[in-house]
């Protein structure tokens, strides 16, 4: 067994996810081996002709792992693995720390078509299409960012991706909407945290005002200019935002699950022309949730109890 690949407990936990063989058509291909090519091809970061041919046909793993990102399969597979992991309480909502990163896109990322393809067997379009595939150009270059919410134990609550240029200030409302972990037992789903953490980046007053609405408590500074203007204006400034340093130190929770998710080279450097081809997909959902030396449907099994992946 390779060292990406699943463990006997991993796949017994995953499995019951997966989609069945029912109904007309040709069967699926075994479902572990597929998926343990995908977990090679994101670790590794290589085009998908590449893959070796001990893994097995590249155009299967390439074909189900874009199939499943349209038809939002993966999504759902982290929807309930999340579920299952606020039960057992494995998902701290105490503090929800929120950041995002940039990451460099590879010469091939440019020149996808503009309209979003079709489902495979089916007449609709993907759950969600960006017509510019989150591709744009900032002071680091061609390239991509990721915003993204987490938890104490680094793992994503949620994310969002779009071009490397956009700013963070207007991507904190979008990326905390994106919040929504089922319950098992029914109802609505949770979709607020106790409390908020982010940098200067995302200090504005419509920010603030949003999560003061939704009764969100939250440590985000000032920056420097907005104080300046707030004593500027004196009794007309308002009082000024309250600060937790101790808090706010948390905020590197979010920055190391950045660091844990990079480690995997389709991740920390974008080689595909379309989003849903990316281990992150153009929507709120990673399956990267696990510890170790392994790729998105990986890192999503630290929700499940009794995993330890090994390095």
């Amino acid at each position: 067994m390779g060292r990406v690949d699943l463990s006997d407990t991993e796949w017994g936990l995953l499995e019951p996810h997966l989609p069945k063989n029912v109904g007309r058509g040709g069967r699926w291909k075994n479902h572990r081996t597929v998926i343990n090519g995908i977990l090679f091809r994101h670790r590794t970061g290589i085009p998908w002709r590449d893959l070796p041919a001990r893994i097995g046909k590249w155009k299967t793993l390439h074909d189900r792992h874009r199939r499943w990102s349209a038809d939002g399969t993966w999504d759902r597979i982290v929807r309930a693995v999340q579920a299952g992991a606020d039960v057992r309480g494995r998902i701290d909502w105490s503090v929800v720390s929120v950041d995002s990163t940039v990451c460099r896109a590879h010469q091939h990322a440019a020149g996808a078509p503009n309209r979003p393809a079709r489902i495979p067997g089916r007449r609709s379009r993907p759950v969600q299409h960006r017509s510019d595939e989150a591709v744009g150009r900032s002071r680091d270059g061609f390239s991509t960012k990721i915003h993204l919410t987490s938890d104490s134990g680094c793992l994503p609550l949620s994310i969002l991706i779009t071009p490397g240029q956009w700013g963070d200030a207007l991507q904190l409302i979008p990326v905390v909407t994106r919040i929504r972990v089922p319950r098992r037992a029914g109802g609505h789903p949770r979709t607020r945290p106790d409390h908020l953490c982010g940098d200067k980046a995302y200090s504005s007053r419509r920010n603030r005002r949003y999560l003061r609405r939704r009764q969100i408590r939250h440590t985000i500074p000032v920056r420097r200019d907005q104080r300046a203007n707030r004593q500027r204006r004196g009794s007309h400034g308002g009082r000024p935002a309250g600060f937790d340093r101790p808090r706010y130190a948390r905020r590197n929770e979010v920055e190391r699950t950045i660091n844990k998710l990079k480690v995997f080279r389709a991740v920390a450097t974008r080689a595909p022309a379309v989003t849903r081809r990316i281990v992150l997909r153009a929507d709120s959902r990673w399956l990267g949730l696990r510890r170790g030396p392994s790729d998105t449907v990986g890192r999503m099994l630290s929700f499940l109890p009794d995993v330890r992946p090994g390095e």
